[in-house]
């Protein structure tokens, strides 16, 4: 993370603004935020967005002691479970935040919802009400029209108490009864138009087990949780704005001593991509996908298994920043943050992905020659290592032509290219399959005294392209990931279901990939460029030692953009 002199430098963003006038006017001593996933599901990059404000204003103020709570809405066990509780809490370390000892649940707080739902019923300001679910809905109303008040609104205070005490021991149904609060079935806010604020559910849940049988409504738990846990500002996406006024009413209602202030922000839109839950639980259940964490998944765990970084992620958050109205980011956005984190400190190396045999025929036979590689040409603290080079290789298919074009400067009959740290070859002949007129050989002569790719005379060698040594580099498998989606908006179109956009070719696998032998020793996870190709991680799931499986994470230039454009 930056200095703290340095965020300040930056203009601020609304959010930040508002916490700054808040801090400076005295009306906090300090801030206090919180990230409250659902347990549901896994994060993805929209989640990101969020937990970089939320812990992020957090780390900017902790010189007043500024804290983010880690605290999960689990109140609809029907749905939750606890790895998805766990691998929340992996990916909000991974992205490099710490809620200390801040770690709460809503259900930490069912007792004290409970009692001031019963407070709300002495009130006057909640009914118990036996409308099924349809009839509550076309009891509502629409934007135009009014609802009409259900006939269970003018219970008495000791039935209401009565009928609710009765739903928590379970003595009905599911969806028999619901709990509403008495709003305004006239106000032009659909949401204040007596919502339901507990239901019966008999279900056991994952952290209370089967304590109760009624759950409280997420806009009347959210705010309450809030107020115990004495948040300052309430951080939430757009779609709750029109929910603020029920948020305050709950609060004003029951006379808190903390009200927090809500704040809505602009969510989290990207291209080529799919961000509801429901939808990618969707992929993962049929199959789509290999998992929640699958390399094209855009969940926190899938970047991370690509082997996009933490910081990457940071930075991508920061670019994008924070605004009140709904924006589409290209998902380009995103693979540039990856490509600028990583090309000043991924190592480069070679692998070749879709091999040829190259034999140099005058190359002494059965000698294996030790070439010296810089790691990084831009990093020279990096250091270097050793290539053995011999008699043969393994180039790019791509990297040879029988009847090359002018411009192409790779190799071709009779042209010369630079062997990339070890010595400038001529092709003089090549094998092909005469039955598939697949190209199987390519012979080529070397001048030995152009060791390390120059030539003493100073002729001048327009291509230079990587190779692997046929002895001594290793078989791996590569896998080239790419868009989940081909088209920009997958799920804008009314009655196409999203999936008809899948991008076939959003995983291809390559099984017979060469690779220099160092990288046989590369560590799960860790990230490299291929020269000449893209970024790449050893998988932390399916490599072995000495038997790594690498995952494309981005190219080295965005070519998708190119590539559309053709079409």
């Amino acid at each position: 993370m930056e200095p703290q002199e340095h965020l300040e430098e930056k203009p601020l963003d609304f959010i930040r603004q508002i916490v700054a006038e808040d801090l400076q006017s005295g009306k906090h001593k300090t801030t206090i935020t919180r990230f409250p996933p659902e347990p549901n599901g896994f994060l993805h990059i929209g989640h990101a967005k969020s937990i970089c404000l939320n812990f992020g204003i957090a780390e900017e103020n902790k010189a007043r002691n500024a804290r983010c709570h880690l605290r999960f809405d689990d109140t609809n066990p029907s749905k939750e479970e606890t790895v998805y509780v766990q691998s929340i809490q992996n990916d909000v370390k991974w992205l490099g935040y710490d809620w200390g000892e801040n770690l709460f649940f809503a259900s930490d707080y069912f007792d004290q919802l409970h009692e001031f739902a019963i407070q709300l019923i002495k009130m006057g300001k909640a009914y118990v009400c036996d409308l099924s679910a349809d009839e509550i809905r076309n009891y509502r109303g629409t934007l135009t029209e009014p609802g009409k008040e259900s006939p269970y609104r003018n219970r008495s205070i000791e039935e209401n108490l009565d009928l609710f005490l009765r739903m928590t021991n379970g003595e009905f149904a599911d969806g028999s009864r619901v709990l509403r609060a008495k709003i305004d079935m006239a106000s032009p806010n659909l949401n204040m138009r007596d919502p339901v604020i507990y239901r019966i559910m008999k279900t056991d849940h994952h952290r209370t087990g089967d304590k109760w049988c009624i759950y409280p409504m997420y806009d009347y738990t959210h705010c309450l949780s809030d107020m115990l846990e004495g948040i300052t500002h309430s951080l939430c996406t757009l779609e709750f704005e029109d929910h603020r006024p029920l948020y305050d009413w709950v609060l004003d209602e029951l006379e808190t001593p903390c009200h927090p202030r809500q704040i809505e922000f602009a969510r989290l839109n990207l291209t080529y991509t799919v961000m509801s839950k429901r939808k990618l639980l969707q992929l993962v259940n049929e199959k789509y996908v290999d998992g929640w964490d699958d390399p094209r998944m855009l969940t926190i765990s899938g970047l991370r298994r690509r082997g996009y970084t933490p910081e990457s992620i940071r930075d991508f958050c920061q670019t994008i920043g924070m605004g009140k109205k709904s924006s589409w980011i290209d998902m380009g956005v995103l693979e540039k943050a990856i490509r600028d984190d990583l090309d000043p400190k991924a190592p480069r190396m070679m692998c070749v992905l879709n091999p040829v045999k190259l034999i140099i025929d005058n190359y002494p036979e059965g000698t294996i020659e030790m070439m010296e590689a810089q790691n990084h040409p831009k990093n020279p603290e990096m250091g270097s290592r050793q290539l053995p080079f011999g008699r043969e290789l393994y180039i790019e298919r791509d990297d040879f032509m029988e009847d090359p074009p002018k411009k192409f400067h790779r190799l071709g009959p009779g042209r010369e290219v630079r062997l990339r740290y070890g010595y400038l070859v001529t092709c003089v002949s090549y094998d092909k399959d005469e039955t598939t007129g697949e190209i199987t050989t390519i012979h080529c002569t070397y001048d030995p005294a152009t060791k390390g790719g120059s030539a003493p005379d100073g002729r001048k060698v327009k291509g230079t392209i990587h190779w692997v040594s046929a002895e001594k580099g290793i078989d791996c498998p590569v896998r080239l990931y790419d868009r989940l989606f081909t088209a920009e908006f997958p799920d804008a179109e009314k009655g196409v279901d999203f999936k008809e956009y899948l991008n076939p070719q959003s995983k291809v696998v390559l099984e017979h990939a060469k690779a220099e032998p160092a990288l046989a020793e590369l560590e799960p996870g860790k990230q490299v460029q291929f020269e000449r190709t893209g970024y790449f991680c050893a998988d932390y799931v399916e490599s072995e030692t000495g038997k790594p499986v690498f995952n494309r994470i981005v190219t080295l230039r965005d070519s998708w953009a190119k590539e559309q454009g053709k079409s």
